[in-house]
């Protein structure tokens, strides 16, 4: 048998009163007819006790007679087994496992630092109990594992290529890589995995100052490249204008004069300060 089978128990309630009637015919007879014969109402009585047992919502219970697994009880209430079935409770809720953050190489070799969030629930109590030695321990080890596979799938970021799938941009895709991997990862212990995502992810210290430069670089680049391309745009829409209204015709030299000049006023950091030319258009 390697699939969970369901076991119905009798109900506590009726076999708490029957084990109460055994015990007071057996004392009662010992008392009032003093002969050994109700011992065994008594020892009956005695040995039906440890029997008992109860289970709330959302728990199991996994009963195993002599190494032969006999079924798992997943109804909640008041239950009476042989005495002899040795019981496992499990919890069937849903968990949380939030992983430490381990220290891994992306794809391109970074060191990174990156933690998972996890919900998980068991599913097949045959698998999480005798699959495995320790489903709770398999679940925090097979975590750490596809992690650490999965940090190796993707660069953390990408500055050279805006279309490569990356750790830090791509959070719906690589989490449903993730949730894949944990899933085939965890099926053998009976766990099914409800949502998996990365909790926690950053450059590992050492280059955590380098990689900021080099973000605040690309940023600085990328806007300047923005700055310029809209600079140009108005100095040719400046020339156009000018020369379409015939306000003053310019030659070639003095058209670079007057490009250089407000390609220096839209590109600059700060803000420029006019110079007033209070002689001839010539000097």
């Amino acid at each position: 048998m390697n699939n969970e089978k369901s076991y119905s128990p009798a109900s506590g309630y009726w076999m708490i009163l029957i084990c109460f009637g055994l015990l007071t015919l057996g004392i009662a007879g010992l008392i009032a007819a003093r002969s050994p014969f109700f011992i065994l109402f008594v020892f009956t009585g005695i040995m039906i006790m440890p029997g008992f047992f109860f289970l709330n919502p959302n728990s199991s219970m996994v009963l195993v007679l002599f190494g032969d697994y006999r079924g798992t009880v997943k109804s909640s209430g008041f239950f009476w087994v042989n005495p002899l079935f040795s019981r496992k409770k499990i919890s069937l809720r849903a968990r949380n496992f939030d992983s430490e953050k381990i220290k891994v190489n992306d794809k391109v070799g970074n060191p990174i630092q990156i933690g998972v969030i996890l919900v998980w629930q068991v599913k097949d109590t045959y698998k999480a109990a005798f699959e495995v030695d320790n489903y709770e321990n398999f679940v925090r080890i097979q975590s750490d594992a596809a992690v650490r596979t999965l940090a190796g799938m993707y660069p953390y970021d990408n500055f050279d290529n805006d279309a490569e799938m990356t750790l830090r941009s791509g959070h719906t895709e690589v989490n449903q890589a993730l949730e894949e991997t944990l899933r085939n990862r965890l099926d053998i212990a009976g766990i099914y995995v409800i949502e998996a995502r990365i909790g926690y992810l950053a450059y590992a210290p050492e280059i955590a100052g380098a990689m900021l430069r080099r973000q605040q670089a690309t940023a600085v680049v990328a806007a300047r490249f923005k700055i310029v391309e809209g600079a140009v745009s108005m100095v040719q829409m400046a020339l156009e204008h000018l020369k379409e209204q015939n306000i003053i015709e310019l030659d070639e030299e003095k058209k670079a004069a007057m490009v250089s000049n407000l390609m220096v006023v839209l590109c600059a950091d700060k803000d420029v300060n006019p110079v007033i030319n209070t002689g001839t258009f010539n000097q």
